[in-house]
């Protein structure tokens, strides 16, 4: 029998979210992480729950209407973290119309069932104190609703989350070598020390490392469709005095977005370049730094240089190759693959912090088939464990992974497990206890059997 029902390889948000989706269904779980949580492009965003108001014109509507719910979700589920933001898009002559961001925003705020949020206005920009800090030049422009979030803190919490659910989650642990057979036989490194552990299925949720983990680790050589995207940020003292965000527009078809961070400073980004490197030196170059600084100026007033660049860090986004010719044309939708050989392998391309939890319940619904929680249980068992406890199933069961792990038989069904719960959780204390007013099964028990039950009672340590 294997350690785990899943091992996951890679800390960041998709990873993490999957480890607590799992655990949460009750299965045994593994996260390791070669650095620390998030240490890679999960806290390397642009640091939005969004739904990629940009992405309309690409037709990519399931995606953004996916978002779109995902951020109302989110922004309940966690509102310390996760906090409305209201944008600031001016029109800008030449580029982008204004019917046609109007019509954008129209779309935007219907799409995923807006609830919460304040939906899009026009805004005159020539008068209205958000246009202060732009160049006069713009006379319009409309405002609308995203979020904003602490990328890291959301990984940090979704793996405390998942390890306070049963997953056990190991940083600084590098998975170098992973065979497989029946169950993976995965080889962990930590601080010079190796350990091994098993696992029924794999989960290759590295992000950038996806093929150098797939060749290095798996020794699979076969092709991985997966296309690396550089973006980077810089952090400048505050450029204006508001809570307002600002999302511009630039000559080459991007935006680049200017949000309130941290009090007193500004965050720029981002960039987005084809990236052929290793992910564990990425970093903002001089010219990535200068363009940010370029696009900066050519919309706010206050000009910047690289010399105002208090802080700036670059993350890499791991897609799936669509054959696109430019990076900003590349899908952000994310593909899950799953290889069903023996040693079950599920590879995550791509994904958003905004759609993390979506990603993990589609990671769990691929595999579901193969791992089952109770598969060793009879149909009429269940039945009866379910009539009689409810949701409160899994805690009768416990860990357990097999028949065996639920004791011996002591009578029809009942199995040692059970009466701890029922000795542990319900106050029961003697067998009529248990075999009358707690289940039925005094009609199906012989008296031997009842004698039994006692001795096992009897014998019980109850904490």
């Amino acid at each position: 029998m294997a350690d785990f029902d899943l091992a996951i390889v890679g800390g960041g948000i998709n990873g993490a979210g999957i480890a607590r989706d799992a655990a949460g269904r009750g299965l045994r779980v593994l996260l390791v992480e070669q650095n620390d949580l998030a240490s890679g492009t999960s806290s390397a965003s642009t640091k939005l729950i969004h739904g990629g108001l940009r992405y309309l014109e690409h037709g990519w509507l399931r995606l953004v209407r996916e978002a779109l719910v995902e951020r109302e979700v989110m922004l309940r589920m966690a509102p310390h973290l996760i906090r409305p933001m209201r944008f600031v898009l001016p029109s800008e002559p030449g580029l982008r119309p204004a019917w046609m961001l109007r019509l954008g925003l129209f779309v935007y705020d219907h799409l995923g069932g807006r609830k919460i949020l304040p939906p899009a206005r026009a805004i005159d920009l020539a008068n209205d104190p958000l246009g202060a800090p732009l160049k006069r030049r713009y006379e319009h422009g409309f405002e609308y609703s995203d979020c904003f979030a602490d990328d890291s803190r959301l990984v940090v919490l979704t793996a405390l989350d998942a390890a306070e659910r049963g997953a056990v989650i190991r940083t600084r642990t590098r998975c170098i070598k992973a065979e497989r057979g029946a169950a993976w036989r995965l080889v962990l490194e930590v601080r010079g020390r190796r350990d091994v552990v098993s696992a029924r299925i794999l989960v290759n949720a590295t992000g950038p490392w996806l093929k150098l983990f797939a060749t290095n680790v798996l020794g699979d050589r076969a092709s991985v469709p997966v296309r690396l995207d550089k973006g980077s940020h810089i952090v400048v003292r505050r450029l204006f005095d508001h809570d307002r965000a600002y999302i511009v527009q630039t000559p080459d078809g991007r935006v680049v977005f200017a949000l309130p961070f941290e009090r007193d400073f500004t965050l720029i980004g981002t960039t987005d370049q084809t990236f052929a490197g290793d992910p564990d030196s990425v970093a903002p170059t001089a010219e990535e730094i200068a363009y940010l600084c370029g696009v900066a100026n050519a919309h706010f007033r206050e000009r910047l240089s690289p010399a105002d660049v208090v802080w700036s860090f670059a993350g890499v986004r791991s897609l799936y190759d669509d054959g696109s010719r430019k990076a900003q044309d590349v899908s952000r939708d994310y593909v899950l693959s799953l290889d069903e050989r023996e040693g079950p392998l599920l590879t995550v391309y791509g994904g958003k912090i905004t759609t993390y939890r979506r990603l993990a319940e589609q990671a769990i619904g691929r595999i579901a088939h193969i791992v089952k929680v109770g598969p060793f249980l009879s149909d009429q068992y269940v039945l009866r464990l379910v009539r009689t406890y409810g949701t409160r199933v899994e805690r009768v069961l416990g860990p357990a992974r097999s028949l065996d792990d639920l004791g011996p038989s002591i009578g029809a069904d009942l199995t040692p497990a059970e009466v701890r719960y029922l000795m542990q959780q319900e106050w029961a204390q003697t067998a009529d206890d248990v075999l009358w007013r707690r289940t039925k099964l005094g009609l199906r028990f012989s008296p031997e059997e009842r004698a039994r039950l006692a001795n096992v009672m009897a014998g019980m340590v109850i904490e």
